[in-house]
């Protein structure tokens, strides 16, 4: 499987994805500028967290207006996996793939600790490898990170469970402890916390390998399916 690892200006977290993927899965990877990218032949794309364009405007604002998001929305329009972390998160809602919005920490302080997290739906393509309302836990890192949407959009999440992870112990205010959001299709998933950060014990979890994963496991299985 090959995996792009979009790069803006400010990320800071791209590394991390990469390493996650290429040294511990083992899989393709690329790090693409997002002035240079051609994503025809990727399997999946990683938006990862930072600080893209220095957080002007809104957090992920101005990311979300690039060329390359173009790109990666025809990618999810033929049900591709995108997963957008923290930075990427807030970029995947700037530029509609996601509902909702990003607010500042309930606290009005940037916040980098471990939080645990439940895992709300174990049947998406990034969470099958993990069971039922499993407990995990997760590095946070960042300081608009308090999710946001209106009753109505609450009402749909919730009816096609599109709700993925949720905080033990909401840090950020965010609205039903919200964590993590699937889009409708079921191929593109945002979340806060930083799962490329939790996939060696020598980091303090591995509980995030499983997200990389189950990319993995079920990109082979539709692969083997169709041949």
């Amino acid at each position: 499987m090959k995996f792009a690892v979009i790069v803006f200006p400010g990320s800071n977290c791209d590394r991390d994805m990469y390493h996650a993927v290429k040294d511990i899965l083992g899989e393709e990877a690329d790090l693409v500028w997002y002035e240079n990218s051609n994503l025809a032949n990727y399997d999946a794309i990683l938006l990862p967290g930072g600080f893209s364009y220095g957080d002007y405007l809104r957090s992920g604002s101005i990311a979300a207006t690039s060329d390359c998001l173009k790109q990666i929305k025809a990618h999810a329009a033929k049900g591709k996996p995108v997963l957008g972390v923290c930075n990427g998160f807030q970029i995947l809602l700037e530029a509609g793939l996601l509902p909702g919005a990003m607010l500042c920490n309930k606290n009005l302080a940037f916040m980098c600790h471990q939080e645990k997290l439940r895992v709300a739906n174990h049947t998406t393509l990034f969470t099958s490898e993990y069971e039922e309302n499993e407990i995990v836990q997760f590095p946070i890192a960042h300081g608009e990170g308090n999710y946001f949407c209106d009753e109505a959009t609450i009402k749909e999440l919730r009816k096609n469970k599109q709700i993925v992870f949720t905080y033990e112990a909401n840090p950020n205010g965010s609205t039903e402890d919200i964590a993590g959001i699937i889009n409708r299709e079921g191929n593109v998933l945002g979340m806060m916390p930083h799962p490329e950060r939790a996939v060696e014990a020598l980091l303090g979890s591995a509980d995030g390998l499983k997200v990389f994963q189950s990319i993995v496991m079920n990109w082979r299985n539709s692969y083997v399916a169709s041949v």
